[in-house]
């Protein structure tokens, strides 16, 4: 196992992960790059013709280890994926496992968890495809629930409070290193900016998020001149029938499991995007939870190695203690088990079909627009006095200029929290 600097030494951002699988390329070669320069791997790279077949323990192992000590995002969850799966155990070539990349950034749902399903997929068959996904999630998703548990019967004592009033600031200035990352590389042209400022107002309107998303990239497919006029209208209903079938109601598991199902389902661009359905869905139409506990729960997300959408575990023990906890974490990931089983055998046509490109480039803007604003209205919580925007400035700083690990940033913000409370 690589030793735990190769975590904050990854020029990855957490979020390019959810951006065209060249740009992604590109990144693996720069960081493979900057590890061998630094030490860590001492070994030379595999030659394409070499692979080792892996059995079910040594799936399930790694992706535990994974799952524990993956810090940094979606980004640097596959790039440890592929310095250990490609190059230290030579379960696939470096070319197959850019092709398994290039999926997961055509199909919705949390980018480096359907690469870890695939992993498993690929070398070891079905039983590969749910031990390596199980096993990733299931670190993160215990820890989540304990903080949660820590949550609900410390959140108010003063250092509880004082941890999270450091923390939440960070997480703003987090949320907005992403957004600025995928600026850079989503809006590529006049076009695409703007779809991406009329998807900005109609968010700030209120208009369903999953209509924004949908809408600009059918917008930009439009734009390209691609005559898919039908298969926008199907995909345009789809989503209405969706929307329309998780309906506002009292607080419920089914309900619960429902409205994490649908985002696990429908998300697209970067995990930071589920702050704008939960809050759409949980806050102001069902209101399950104020802006300050799903701020609450983004931040202990970020605190937490393996997969951002363990946030939906600590939001289900919030609102249905256990049973809710198990609910929403079973909703919000088994939409990437079906896909990554369905999608399979598509993989060709998927990756060549011209109609593909353009609409992902769409839904890019949309979920840029729907980060930034509900970044705004989550920042107006986290940003209450001088030493929160000295914070959140402070660690924007860092983030852009220095790429400190966003986790030590998390862990500093705790820490000036509990100190300023005092």
């Amino acid at each position: 196992m690589p030793p735990p600097e190769t975590m904050h030494r990854s020029s990855f951002s957490p979020d390019q992960a959810r951006i065209l699988p060249e740009t992604l390329h590109l990144q693996f070669n720069t960081g493979s790059a900057m590890i061998d320069r630094a030490g860590v791997m001492s070994h030379s790279s595999p030659s394409l013709g070499g692979k080792s077949t892996p059995n079910l323990r040594d799936i399930a192992i790694f992706f535990l280890r994974l799952g524990t000590t993956a810090f940094g995002g979606p980004a640097a969850h596959i790039a440890m994926m592929e310095e250990n799966v490609v190059r230290r155990y030579q379960w696939l070539t470096r070319e197959e496992f850019l092709d398994l990349l290039g999926i997961v950034n055509l199909i919705p749902g949390p980018n480096s968890t359907e690469m870890a399903i695939q992993i498993g997929y690929r070398v070891a068959g079905w039983p590969g495809l749910v031990l390596g996904g199980l096993c990733f999630i299931f670190p993160a998703g215990i820890l989540t629930g304990l903080l949660a548990w820590a949550y609900v019967h410390c959140g108010r004592l003063p250092q509880a409070a004082g941890v999270l009033y450091g923390i939440k600031a960070v997480v703003i200035a987090v949320v907005a290193q992403a957004i600025w990352n995928l600026a850079r590389t989503a809006v590529k042209n006049w076009k695409l900016a703007l779809v991406g400022l009329g998807a900005v107002i109609a968010a700030a309107l209120g208009v369903n998020v999953l209509l924004v998303l949908l809408g600009s990239g059918i917008i930009v497919v439009a734009m390209a001149r691609i005559s898919t006029a039908d298969r926008s209208s199907g995909m345009a209903a789809v989503a209405g029938v969706t929307a329309a079938g998780v309906g506002a109601g009292a607080f419920g598991l089914g309900p619960l499991f429902l409205v994490f199902l649908k985002v696990g389902a429908l998300l697209f661009g970067s995990g930071y995007v589920l702050l704008a359905f939960l809050r759409a869905d949980l806050v102001l139409r069902r209101h399950w939870l104020t802006d300050a506990q799903l701020l609450d729960a983004i931040a202990v997300g970020q605190m937490t190695p393996g997969p951002v959408f363990t946030t939906a575990t600590f939001v289900g023990y919030l609102l249905g203690r256990l049973p809710g906890a198990t609910a929403a974490t079973a909703g919000i990931f088994l939409p990437s088990f079906l896909l990554i089983a369905l999608v399979g055998p598509l993989v060709p046509w998927l990756r060549r079909s011209p109609a593909t490109r353009p609409f992902l480039d769409g839904v890019n803007v949309g979920a840029l627009a729907l980060m930034l604003v509900v970044t705004w209205h989550l920042g107006r919580a986290a940003i209450v006095d001088v030493t929160t925007a000295g914070l959140a400035l402070v660690s924007l700083i860092l983030l852009l200029r220095f790429r400190v690990n966003s986790a030590w940033l998390v862990l500093g913000g705790a820490v000036v929290g509990a100190l300023f409370s005092r």
